[in-house]
């Protein structure tokens, strides 16, 4: 087994590491987030922007619409007697076409520039670590994927609804998700340091991961997964919404996003690279 205490069995690591060290491609997505809400709150009238939001929002009822047209009519039905509702949900419904790529481009869109904001900054710090492991194409294929499956969370408890979700919470969510599964563990970017010695950056966010069940055992992982749905579960049961507006991301979603995230990790993850470097933190010593 090599000796961890020797820094020379890794290549130097760069002498001096930039201010702002985030992964281009989360830079450009962060980009696009802000540029995106710029140009709704600055240059879009509210018609346009309302006829954006119908557009590329997520909006469950028009899903059903294909797949549960007489629950659909039902509901319409019940909204008849609300004036203010029953147009909501009519301008929203639009011609009835599910707009399938709605469920990845509401991603882009924002309640206001808390909203966005908040979920930039999150999305820098959980996401940095994910995406200089993975790489850009992987990396936007877990966006894309946690991204899915938050609306897919929120459309099992809401398929009747009019209501447009936007947001890029639930992929933020499972970007956050799939760094637990290797930022703690001995070596990791948050972990303990090895034999008294820091992994570089760039050996660190690569260190192949662990199982799952024993990431699940790692006290640090099970301590922050609880806090989340904490405060998830308080999202949820007292309808607070951070930048509050009637187009926000329900709680509901953040957790479809954090469980896919969580739980697909691997299929993401590429081949640790110079495993013979890597393989002593298998070693069962190394988990303690």
């Amino acid at each position: 087994m090599s000796d961890l205490s020797r820094p020379e069995i890794f290549p130097d690591p760069p002498r001096k590491e930039p201010v702002f060290n985030l992964p281009m491609v989360i830079v450009v997505l962060i980009v696009l987030f802000l540029a995106i809400h710029a140009v709704r709150e600055f240059v879009l009238t509210y018609m346009q922007d309302a006829h954006l939001i119908r557009a590329f929002a997520f909006v469950p009822g028009r899903i059903s619409a294909s797949l549960d047209p007489s629950g659909i009519a039902e509901e319409l039905t019940r909204l008849a007697g609300d004036s203010s509702r029953f147009q909501t949900a009519r301008f929203f419904l639009g011609d009835g076409s599910m707009q399938i790529w709605s469920v990845l481009t509401y991603a882009f869109l924002h309640g206001d520039f808390l909203h966005v904001t908040m979920n930039s900054i999150w999305f820098a710090i959980f996401g940095a670590p994910v995406a200089r492991r993975f790489g850009t194409a992987r990396f936007l294929g877990l966006f894309a994927v946690t991204a899915i499956a938050g609306v897919a969370a929120h459309f099992a408890l809401h398929r009747l609804e009019f209501v447009p979700v936007v947001g890029a919470s639930a992929a933020v969510s499972g970007a956050m998700a799939a760094a637990l599964r290797f930022v703690f563990q001995p070596g990791g970017p948050l972990g303990p340091a090895v034999a008294g010695w820091q992994l570089p950056q760039e050996y660190s966010a690569k260190l192949p991961a662990l199982p799952l069940r024993d990431v699940v055992r790692d006290r640090k992982v099970v301590q922050f997964i609880l806090i989340w749905f904490a405060i998830n579960l308080l999202f949820g049961v007292f309808s607070v919404q951070l930048g509050a507006t009637s187009s926000a991301v329900a709680w509901e979603a953040h957790v479809g996003g954090f469980v896919a995230g969580f739980l697909l990790f691997g299929f993401f993850d590429p081949p640790a690279p110079e495993p013979e470097v890597f393989a002593q933190f298998r070693d069962p010593v190394w988990r303690r």
